[in-house]
């Protein structure tokens, strides 16, 4: 049976959470269809399509939600500061990590804003897809997606009819990945979520301007580089590596994964000071890692990092293994909130549903991280309440009308 507590308490987090963001919507419809969206991106929804969140919402067709998406009047970038200041206040924390990567959106066609036939790491290899460049932030009471750029290769960049007809911005010229990611860490360094580590994958690590950008701002970070990276003064990552002794590689777990601590060899090596003091008096400190499998052990992956003297080798472990809690949110999102699921091609779509799908995953988080903190995952599931009621012998599909509805009936509309 399905919980009431459960189910109220659900309903609760979002009423607050539309009453917070009702005022980015100047009309009542948007604001209504907003509500309907997200519910149906939370709701039982098999695939979360146009017609299929329409029909949970008891519409006839899903032109109401449609023009939400490509119609309405309202700016996704507004929501997105909602989401950051809704993620600040239920999961923020002093040592919060702000993480970058990207993950594509594999699509047919030519139409759709962004898209060609490109490399995605979500495939694993070139496919026709559009890749879009997020930022999620992690502290231990939970992760969520808190911005994200549509990625545009300069075969659009460079085709200004082609970018009017999908509706990309005039100002928008053409930027590399790094750089999209640059520009999300100065707007969360600017919203409330308090960043105190960014931490990324190679491909963003080995980017020196993203690093001298953080150090300037005089935030520390933790990034992969490949192995081929240059040391000043020592040479390459690996080379720096190859002689040190065998004491110098610890056991060493950089986190909880699915099967268990995720425990790897790790050797640290403090590298040249740099020009961050307090008067006469260093403030920060550059450090060389590198992890090596257990099992592998000519599997290693290597690291800078830049932090405030004092921190420990186990905080620099533990930032780099919070990587992966951006690949955890990419999951999460995709397969309950339906961020892949968009049936859109212009750019102010895919932006505004790429948005409203992180707003809904922030409440998935926000939830799971309240039911840990009451220590009651039977009263506040981490995951939506189940549709599914037993009746003897068989399943029956619950009818509970408040379940993910808005408290008037779905076809009142």
């Amino acid at each position: 049976m399905i919980d009431e507590r459960a189910v109220e308490i659900w309903n609760d987090e979002l009423e607050e959470l539309f009453l917070r963001t009702g005022h980015r919507f100047q009309c009542v419809e948007p604001r209504r269809r907003m509500r309907d969206y997200v519910r149906g991106l939370l709701g039982p929804v098999c695939r979360k399509n146009g017609w299929q969140l329409a029909e949970y919402a008891g519409h006839r067709t899903p032109d109401r939600l449609q023009r939400l998406l490509n119609g309405a009047r309202w700016d996704a970038d507004e929501l997105r500061d909602d989401l950051q200041h809704y993620v600040a206040e239920r999961l923020g924390e002093p040592d919060g990590i702000l993480i970058l990567d990207d993950t594509g959106f594999l699509k047919k066609g030519t139409t759709s804003a962004g898209v060609q036939r490109q490399y995605s790491g979500t495939a694993g290899r070139t496919e026709n897809c559009q890749i879009g460049v997020f930022a999620a932030y992690a502290t231990t009471r939970g992760r969520a997606l808190v911005d994200r750029e549509l990625y545009l290769p300069k075969s659009w960049t460079d085709d200004r009819d082609r970018c009017r007809a999908a509706h990309i911005p005039d100002e928008r010229a053409f930027a590399t990945k790094p750089d999209l990611a640059k520009t999300m860490v100065l707007r969360a360094i600017a919203s409330p979520l308090p960043i105190a580590w960014v931490t990324a994958d190679a491909a963003y690590g080995q980017e020196w301007r993203l690093r001298r950008m953080l150090e300037e701002t005089g935030v520390g970070y933790v990034l992969a580089v490949p192995k081929s990276q240059q040391v000043p003064h020592f040479g390459r990552f690996d080379h720096l590596f190859s002689p040190a002794p065998t004491e110098a590689w610890e056991r060493r777990s950089c986190g909880d994964g699915a099967k268990g601590p995720r425990v790897y060899h790790w050797a640290a090596l403090q590298i040249t000071s740099i020009e961050d003091f307090d008067g006469e008096m260093p403030t920060h400190q550059r450090w060389a890692l590198a992890r090596r499998s257990i099992s592998k052990p000519d599997e290693i992956a290597y690291y800078l990092a830049y932090a405030p003297l004092g921190t420990t080798i186990e905080h620099l472990v533990r930032v780099a293994g919070m990587r992966w809690a951006i690949e955890e949110a990419f999951q999460a999102a995709k397969n309950e909130c339906g961020l892949n699921q968009y049936e859109v091609r212009r750019y102010t779509g895919w932006m505004r549903h790429i948005t409203l799908a992180m707003l809904a995953h922030a409440v998935m988080a926000v939830m799971a991280a309240d039911a840990a903190a009451k220590g009651a995952a039977e009263t506040v599931p981490a995951s939506r309440p189940s549709p599914w009621q037993k009746f003897g012998d068989s399943w029956q599909l619950a009818t509970h009308p408040s379940l993910f509805n808005s408290p008037s009936s779905a076809h009142a509309h």
